[in-house]
């Protein structure tokens, strides 16, 4: 790691000898327009004035960064970690919150799919993005479950020119790896229109030769996407657009020395309507329906013998109607601003079809939300606002937020939220029955533990019941949080600054938790409420513009994740660990427990940007650190401890990209990614070092 360390503040030197080098004179002065962010309260606010920890990223950005996928834009910013799971799929962790708990939206309706809680981010192509939107901290005051750690929102781009206009491009780097686009955009009069088309493709990887099989299967997908707006009248827009992913991947799996073989495959569709009506000019309103369906399917069999190892299917739709108004006051006498209200009312209907549950089975829930948000002084802004949300299979909730920020002077503006998030048990923690017929452990939902375990009992499987049937009674609970951020921003000249302080206490988590035990010697799981656990730290986030050619943006975060039951056992002395060194049983005290899996101390970036205008090129280095953190619990003690042997050291990657436009409208970019060429056989997603080369056309 100190190698790879050296080489990287080599490459700095190196950036900054090409700046001192580079003389370019430019009289000129241009005024760059402020972000606009839209997911934050639903409506237009300038970035710098928010009162909430947001991250923005835009297209600019993305297209200097050579990212083609969701998860690698977001690996890159401060506060945001991807995390692998045992499927290698990549979710999202933000301020120590798993991706189970973050809310993914494409022009803000949701995305489905998550077949164990994660979200696969490399689903999603950033070729036709206009920005990213990432609201930090609980946000179900607006977006209702799953939203308890934060919301994700892609803003797909908005057709502007008359003349028909987009680009073509084409990438090929490492594995094979070829990424195709095609975007097209063109306004004619009232209609605006855009249609594009990503292919994705890698032959894959393998980063243990030893064992049988990839790390990474080939695959290929497909994106699509056509999308209208069209102006009924001066004060009706009519917005549309329909979206469909395909991928299929190849299989293989080695068991007992019988060689598995098959394909996984994925679709994908999203309709999404929408009415913008402005009444007047105070009050506009959004009538919207939104239809996705999320499909997978794995069938793997031996093509000696024809045994099935695995044949699983998966089916989940969606439907959300929503209406929202927003209504725009005057300025009172009693002195407080020009604010906007934000009401909302929409229903869901939730279905999944899934090989491991009986029947086909479905969630309805109603909601309503409300919002203010108003200068009630001078320098004082104000966001308060609930939702209210009835659902078919839990009990209500109400979920309240609030948000201050005060202007200090022209440059410093202080500014705090509190707010309470939720999740709502999900289908596979109520009505899961598998059994795994390799090993012989079974999972059970919570709402169908009782009549299988009933059933396990009549054929002779159980040996014991470990949990009463009254306490299987009692539904689940929605898991809830309440989120603190208390935060400072200074923007003036070429600094751009700001720090955020977050905590985040949870109840109510869902776990499994045995209930019975088989006379095979296995065990029966079902889900229970009783994890309390707390994410707390700080982040901060640093910009400076050297001039108009040179930029620098560093960001850091310390975080510390634990569960509460843990550190009290540990404050008892009730946890107990194997000293590897000794080969002694040894008490584990506090300065032994580590926190929460897949949690890092300390996670930063440095970032920097340069342009040469005369040459019209652009030169940009990434680097991204994080501190060492455990994969699991190897000694048995429950939690994650110094004597775990799961731990994944610190590491650095670093990202580079170069980019030059030569005959107006070509663009040439080359660069790597990992280019101290990192790898670790525990981390699926980094397999070395990977160069590429890029190719686009705009017209």
């Amino acid at each position: 790691m100190g190698k790879n360390l050296a080489f990287s503040v080599l490459l700095v030197f190196a950036f900054a000898k090409a700046y001192s080098q580079q003389q370019v004179i430019d009289t000129t002065r241009t005024t760059e327009l402020e972000a606009v962010v839209l997911t934050a309260t639903r409506t237009a606010r300038q970035l710098s004035s928010l009162p909430l920890p947001v991250t923005l990223v835009p297209k600019k950005q993305i297209i200097q960064s050579g990212t083609i996928r969701l998860n690698e834009i977001l690996s890159e910013q401060t506060g945001i970690i991807t995390i692998p799971d045992e499927s290698g799929f990549e979710g999202v962790q933000i301020q120590g919150i798993a991706s189970d708990y973050v809310l993914i939206l494409i022009d803000g309706v949701p995305l489905v799919g998550r077949s164990a809680g994660n979200f696969d981010l490399s689903r999603l192509t950033v070729g036709n993005i206009k920005q990213i939107e990432v609201v930090k901290g609980p946000s179900s005051s607006l977006y209702g479950s799953e939203a308890l750690g934060g919301v994700i929102n892609i803003i797909t781009e908005k057709p502007k020119g008359e003349i028909l206009n987009g680009n073509i491009s084409y990438r090929i780097g490492r594995f094979t790896q070829q990424d195709i686009n095609i975007d097209i955009k063109q306004r004619i009069k009232k209609l605006r229109y855009a249609l594009f088309a990503n292919r994705f493709s890698s032959e894959g990887y393998d980063l243990n030769p030893d064992a049988a099989g990839q790390t990474v299967n080939p695959f290929e997908n497909y994106t699509l996407n056509g999308r209208v707006f069209y102006d009924l009248t001066d004060k009706l827009e009519l917005f549309s657009s329909v979206r469909f992913y395909d991928q299929t991947q190849e299989s293989g799996f080695v068991v007992d020395e019988t060689a598995f073989e098959g394909d996984t495959e994925e679709q994908e569709w999203n309709a999404h309507l929408r009415l913008n009506h402005k009444w007047n000019d105070k009050l506009n309103a959004e009538y919207e329906m939104y239809y996705t369906n999320y499909s997978a399917s794995e069938r793997l069999a031996s093509p000696v013998s024809d045994e099935v190892l695995s044949d699983s299917d998966f089916d989940q739709r969606l439907l959300r109607p929503e209406v929202r108004f927003n209504y725009a006051f005057a300025k009172a006498k009693t002195g407080w601003n020009k604010g906007t209200l934000t009401t909302g009312i929409g229903l869901q209907y939730d279905e999944l079809d899934r090989t491991f549950f009986d029947n086909k089975v479905s969630f309805n829930s109603q909601y309503i939300y409300t919002q203010y948000d108003a200068n009630v002084l001078e320098r004082l802004n104000m966001i308060v606002g609930a939702r209210f949300d009835n659902h078919s299979e839990y009990s209500n909730q109400l979920s309240p937020k609030l948000a201050l920020r005060y202007k200090i002077n022209d440059a410093i503006a202080v500014k705090g939220s509190v707010g309470y998030g939720f999740k709502a048990p999900d289908f596979r923690q109520l009505y899961f029955d598998f059994t795994n017929t390799a090993v012989g452990y079974t999972v059970l939902g919570y709402n169908v533990a009782v009549d299988k375990l009933a059933a396990l009992q009549a054929q002779g499987q159980i040996l014991d019941v470990v949990v009463s049937e009254n306490e299987l009674g009692n539904p689940l609970e929605a898991e809830s949080s309440v989120g603190y951020n208390l935060g400072m921003t200074y923007n003036k000249g070429k600094w751009n600054t700001e720090l955020n302080l977050f905590r985040n206490d949870f109840k109510n988590l869902i776990d499994t938790r045995i209930i019975a035990r088989k006379t095979n010697g296995q065990n029966v799981f079902s889900y229970v409420n009783f994890d309390e656990i707390y994410t707390t730290g700080f982040e901060v986030n640093a910009g400076y513009k050297v001039n108009k050619n040179l930029r620098v943006n560093a960001g850091y975060q310390l975080l510390y994740a634990f569960d509460k039951a843990n550190e009290k056992r540990v404050e008892n002395g009730d946890v107990f660990a194997r000293d590897l060194q000794t080969n002694q049983t040894v008490v584990v005290d506090r300065s032994d427990y580590f926190g929460l899996v897949n949690r890092s101390r300390h996670n930063a970036n440095l970032k920097i940007f340069y342009d040469i205008p005369n040459l019209k090129i652009n030169l940009n280095l990434r680097m991204l650190y994080r501190s060492k953190y455990a994969q699991f619990d190897t000694n048995g003690n429950g939690l994650i401890d110094t004597y775990d042997t799961s731990f994944i050291d610190g590491y650095v990657t670093t990202n580079v990209a170069a980019s030059k436009t030569f005959y107006k409208d070509f663009n040439l970019q080359i660069g790597a990614n990992n280019l101290l060429d990192y790898t670790d056989q525990n981390i699926p997603t980094l397999p070395g070092i990977q160069g590429y080369i890029r190719l686009n056309y705009n017209f």
